[in-house]
C-alpha cells in the first residue's frame, strides 16, 4: 500500500517508516523540511502542521496517512496560552491535513493520540485504563489530542474518512529519550537509584509493537472507525525498568531503597513532584480495540527493555536524540505518547 507518515524523522516515527518499508509498503515521509526522510522513504516537504491549509496534491494517490508528529512540550514563554499553542498544532494542524485527505481521496487516517486522554491514572492507581472509559484529560496535550479526536470523528461522519485513533502510553525501545533514557544514562554511569522501594506498575508500549500496530490500523479494514489502546501485554516498576536496562547495558542497576512518601517530601521541596510522580505512582493499560481490529506483540517487554538498555550501552553517540525529536519552544515532535 501507500502510505505516508507524519513525524517520520522522529523516534516512532522512524520505527514505523522502517517496518512499513520493510513489509513493502510505499512509504512517503511529510516532512516539515528538506533533506531529513528516513532512507527508503519518498520525501514531500508539508512545513509545520498548525492549522494552515494543507495541499491535497501532496497526498495524492495515497492509501492512508499516519499522523505521529505533534506539539508535546509546553512552550518556554510561560506568558503563552499552552493550551492554544497545543491546540494550534495538534487540533487545527491535525484537521488541515485530515481536510486534505478527504480532498485528495485518501481512504484511512490513523491519528496517534495518547492515553492521556483518558486522565493521568486509572480510579486508585491499582486499576487499568481500557478503551471504554471515558476521556477525563488532565493537562493542555491530553485535552488537545481529544479535542482532536472529537474534531476527526465529526469529520469521518461526514465525509467517510476511515479514522482510527491509536492512543499509546510511554513508548520504549531503541531510540527513546525522555525518562527511559535518563534512566538508562544514570544506570550506565553507575549512579544509585533511590527506586529499590518502589513497587508501582507502569504500562508502556515497545516501539517495534506501537509500529506494528500503527501499520495494521492501516491497512486493515476491521481499524476504521477504530479507538486502540497500543500497550504492551506487561507492566513494570520504576525498580524493573531500571533493572532491565541495567540488564541490557551490562551493569546492575544500584537500587537505593527509599519510602516513596520521602522521595514525593523531596519533589515537593524541589519543585520537581511531577517527575517523582511519574516514578513513584501506577498507570496500567489493558490492550485493546473497540473493534474487531487486533494485532500481535512483536516480542516480551522485558526484552525490548534490555534491547534498550543494550542500545544505550555502545556509547554518547549513539544515543544522541534526532534534532527534530528535541525540545524547542516551538517544536511539533514526532511522538506518540507522552505518559
Amino acid at each position: 500500500m501507500r502510505i505516508a507518515v507524519t513525524g517520520a524523522t522522529g523516534f516512532v516515527g522512524r520505527h514505523a517508516c522502517a517496518r512499513l518499508a520493510a513489509r513493502g509498503h510505499d512509504v512517503t515521509a511529510l516532512v516539515r523540511r528538506a533533506s531529513t526522510a528516513p532512507a527508503g522513504t519518498r520525501e514531500v516537504v508539508l512545513g509545520d502542521l498548525d492549522g494552515s491549509a494543507v495541499p491535497s496534491a501532496a497526498l495524492g494517490r495515497l492509501d492512508a496517512v499516519v499522523h505521529l508528529a505533534a506539539r508535546v512540550h509546553v512552550m518556554r514563554d510561560s506568558s503563552a496560552d499552552p493550551l492554544a499553542e497545543f491546540r494550534r498544532v495538534n487540533v487545527d494542524g491535525t484537521l488541515a491535513l485530515a481536510r486534505a485527505a478527504v480532498a485528495a481521496g485518501v481512504p484511512r487516517l490513523v491519528f496517534v493520540s495518547s492515553v492521556k486522554v483518558l486522565g493521568e491514572r486509572a480510579g486508585d492507581g491499582t486499576s487499568a485504563f481500557r478503551v471504554g472509559d471515558a476521556p477525563a484529560p488532565v493537562d493542555p496535550y491530553g485535552v488537545s489530542k481529544h479535542e482532536a479526536e472529537q474534531a476527526l470523528r465529526t469529520l469521518a461522519s461526514a465525509t467517510g474518512l476511515g479514522v482510527a485513533v491509536v492512543r499509546p502510553p510511554l513508548v520504549h525501545g531503541p531510540g527513546v529519550g525522555g525518562n527511559v533514557a535518563r534512566i538508562a544514562r544514570l544506570v550506565r554511569a553507575g549512579v544509585p537509584l533511590p527506586l529499590g522501594a518502589v513497587d508501582n506498575a507502569r504500562t508502556m508500549v515497545s516501539v517495534r509493537t506501537l509500529a506494528a500496530v500503527l501499520e495494521g490500523a492501516a491497512v486493515s479494514p476491521d481499524a476504521a472507525g477504530a479507538t486502540v489502546l497500543a500497550a504492551d501485554s506487561r507492566s513494570f516498576s520504576s525498580a524493573e525498568l531500571a533493572r532491565l536496562l541495567g540488564d541490557g547495558l551490562g551493569r546492575p542497576a544500584r537500587l537505593v531503597p527509599v519510602a516513596p512518601a520521602l522521595l514525593r517530601a523531596a519533589g515537593r521541596a524541589t519543585g520537581r513532584l511531577d517527575d517523582v510522580d511519574r516514578l513513584t505512582s501506577s498507570l496500567r493499560v489493558e490492550p485493546g480495540s473497540n473493534t474487531a481490529f487486533s494485532w500481535v506483540e512483536e516480542s516480551d517487554p522485558a526484552d525490548e527493555l534490555r534491547a534498550t538498555g543494550a542500545w544505550f550501552r555502545s556509547g554518547p553517540s549513539a544515543h544522541a536524540r534526532p534534532a527534530s525529536a528535541s525540545a524547542s519552544a516551538d517544536v511539533i515532535a514526532p511522538r506518540g505518547g507522552a505518559a
